[in-house]
């Protein structure tokens, strides 16, 4: 009986030691990583405004469109005279890094002696990709001319926008 218990007892102690050296077999390490990516703060200058000319309003509505590439169609009935421009807007910022662009898809014009425009606009890219001397989009438009226009300097701001991707 007395060889039975002390089996029982060398039994539970080879068990325990087995036990904990298992846990300390178990036992690993590892190493993690911080890491951070710094972009330099986004700089977006307004280089040329939009700009439709001088347009000949007539007797029924039309349109004047400006391309991205500064480009006019004047409208049947219009007459366009000058020199137009696409919106031009330079962007600073990181090398290499992606700038998603846009902002507003329409502006209104206010006249000077009464009267408004409305202007859908258009962008030349969604996102540019910056390099060591920065990038640029252009901005154009639809300006819509009503019939025997309100004459008058017209004029309306709009917003765009440059966000890294």
């Amino acid at each position: 009986m007395r060889n039975i218990a002390l089996k029982r007892a060398l039994m539970g102690a080879a068990i325990a030691a087995l036990a904990m050296n298992a846990s300390a077999a178990q036992a690993a390490s590892a190493t993690g990583t911080a890491k951070a990516k710094i972009l330099r703060q986004i700089t977006l200058t307004n280089t040329s405004d939009l700009q439709y000319a001088t347009v000949i309003s007539g007797a029924t509505a039309s349109t004047v469109v400006v391309s991205t590439a500064g480009a006019a169609t004047c409208g049947t009935g219009l007459t366009c005279t000058g020199t137009t421009t696409a919106a031009n807007f330079n962007i600073a910022g990181t090398s290499g890094a992606v700038v998603l662009v846009g902002g507003d898809s329409s502006v209104t014009l206010n006249g000077s002696l009464g009267g408004t425009m409305t202007s859908s606009l258009s962008y030349s890219a969604s996102n540019v990709t910056l390099s060591a001397t920065g990038g640029s989009f252009q901005v154009g438009g639809t300006l819509s001319v009503g019939a025997n226009q309100t004459a008058g300097d017209y004029s309306g701001t709009f917003n765009v926008t440059a966000n890294y991707q």
